[in-house]
Formats: structure tokens, C-alpha cells, sequence
């Protein structure tokens, strides 16, 4: 695409300006997709299959390396974060930036309330397991699951692993949705890694939209790539102590919008 001065519109910018095209009107929850949303989706889909490290002028990173000037978000913490993030862009329907993690590092298991995403790997290696709640809280019918022995029944959602998934730069995108795999643990596999990712809606405490953090107490571990459909009891849980984000600058093309 070629704008009126004759410069290439970068795939990034052409990926910020889908992403508002899809997520202007996007469905409420619980209700089914129209042909228009589906549409657009799939638009979105294929334009970040197609977007590389070089679009972003990422430079990948080797195992030990850590980012230049980025100093610790956490008054707690000392040291370089495990996981940075470069801001792209945000709206009020969608934000898109890239998390950068370390060797070794996880984005531990968390939830997206009322929101879909996508992920696409810039370089390195990640795995994803994607969970279900299958109601809002414990209690009524026992599943499969045996309830865990002196648990905080008020902390623990009836859940189910739906996949275990390893990407790379030559995967397609890994897609989330408001009622399918909304709840992920990111795990970088053989050293650094990064990933672009879009969220829509944003993060939004005050509007309901927080960031919730999880723990599999029964059924499933998240590394077995065999488990499928198992019904698994997750407890919410504090931020882990171990994780946390820095923020350092975007290198790449400017996004209009």
C-alpha cells in the first residue's frame, strides 16, 4: 500500500489500522460473531502471519544478553526484568505492542476478561497454554476435577485446558477471544524470545477489564503438550513475586492512527 507521498505504508501501520477496523464494533460477550467482525478478524489474522523481527527492527537477543538502560519497574526487584515491553500503540479499542522475554523467563498464567487477542512470535521460541473457565467460581456440579483438600473454594474456578502450543517466527498467530483459550501461561523455550501482541479492548481496571493471576492446583501440568480438554481446578492468586515488567523504547516504524 502506497500513501499519497509515495512512501510504503509499513505492515505495522497497516496492522494498527485492521486492528481498529475490527475492534470499533467488536461483538458483546456471549454473543455470536457477524459475518463483517469474522471477516475483519481474519483480515487481522493474515496481515500478522506475515509481520517479521526486521518489520520491527527487533534484533534478536541471545541468552544472556539483557536490554541496555532498562531498569527494574519494581521497587523490589533488583536486576533486569525477566519480560520488557515495547508500547506501539493504543486506543480506546485496542492497544499493540511486543514483550521481550528473557531466557528461561514466563508470563505466568493470567486472564483476559472480556477481551480477545493475538500473538504473534517475532523470534525465539514460546509456549502457550490456553485455559477455559467453565463457570465463574467453584460449587454446583462436581467435575471431573476432584476439588483440591482445603482449598479456598471462593478462589478457585472449574477450568479447562484446551491446548499446549510451542510458536516460532514461522507459526501463525495465536488467537485469544472473550470465551475461548482467554486465559494463557507464555513460557519462552530455548532462550529469549519476543512476540507482538494485540489486545482488544485494552486493559481497564475501571471498567472491568483487570489483569488476574492464576495457579493449576489439580489435573493438568502446562508443559505436557498431550494434555487436552482436562478439566483442572485453577486458584487466583497475587501477582508471583518472581515476575514483572520493565518497559523500554520502540525501535520501530511510526503508527498513525
Amino acid at each position: 500500500m502506497m500513501p499519497a507521498d509515495g512512501t510504503m505504508t509499513s505492515i505495522v501501520q497497516r496492522i494498527a489500522r485492521q486492528a481498529l477496523v475490527t475492534f470499533r464494533s467488536p461483538p458483546r460477550v456471549g454473543e455470536e460473531p457477524g459475518k463483517s467482525f469474522l471477516e475483519n478478524h481474519s483480515k487481522l489474522k493474515s496481515l500478522m502471519t506475515e509481520v517479521r523481527a526486521a518489520d520491527l527492527k527487533l534484533v534478536p537477543r541471545r541468552a544472556g544478553d539483557s536490554p541496555p538502560g532498562v531498569p527494574p519497574a519494581h521497587p523490589y526487584h533488583h536486576g533486569a526484568p525477566p519480560v520488557t515491553y515495547m508500547h506501539i500503540c493504543e486506543t480506546d479499542h485496542f492497544s499493540m505492542g511486543v514483550f521481550l522475554l528473557k531466557s528461561g523467563a514466563s508470563i505466568p498464567l493470567h486472564d483476559h476478561p472480556g477481551m480477545y487477542g493475538v500473538l504473534k512470535v517475532m523470534y525465539g521460541k514460546v509456549r502457550i497454554s490456553c485455559f477455559d473457565r467453565l463457570e465463574r467460581a467453584a460449587g454446583g456440579t462436581q467435575p471431573a476435577a476432584p476439588l483440591p483438600p482445603a482449598a479456598q473454594v471462593g478462589a478457585l474456578r472449574r477450568s479447562v485446558l484446551r491446548s499446549t502450543g510451542e510458536y516460532t517466527e514461522e507459526s501463525g498467530p495465536c488467537v485469544l477471544s472473550p470465551d475461548r483459550d482467554n486465559l494463557h501461561q507464555i513460557d519462552a523455550v530455548d532462550g529469549p524470545t519476543a512476540f507482538m501482541d494485540i489486545l482488544a479492548p485494552p486493559y481497564d481496571p475501571d471498567d472491568g477489564r483487570d489483569c488476574h493471576y492464576y495457579k493449576v492446583l489439580t489435573g493438568a501440568e502446562v508443559t505436557d503438550t498431550e494434555q487436552k480438554e482436562k478439566e483442572v481446578w485453577l486458584m487466583k492468586i497475587s501477582q508471583p513475586p518472581d515476575f514483572w515488567c520493565g518497559g523500554e523504547p520502540y525501535p520501530g516504524p511510526e503508527v498513525c492512527l
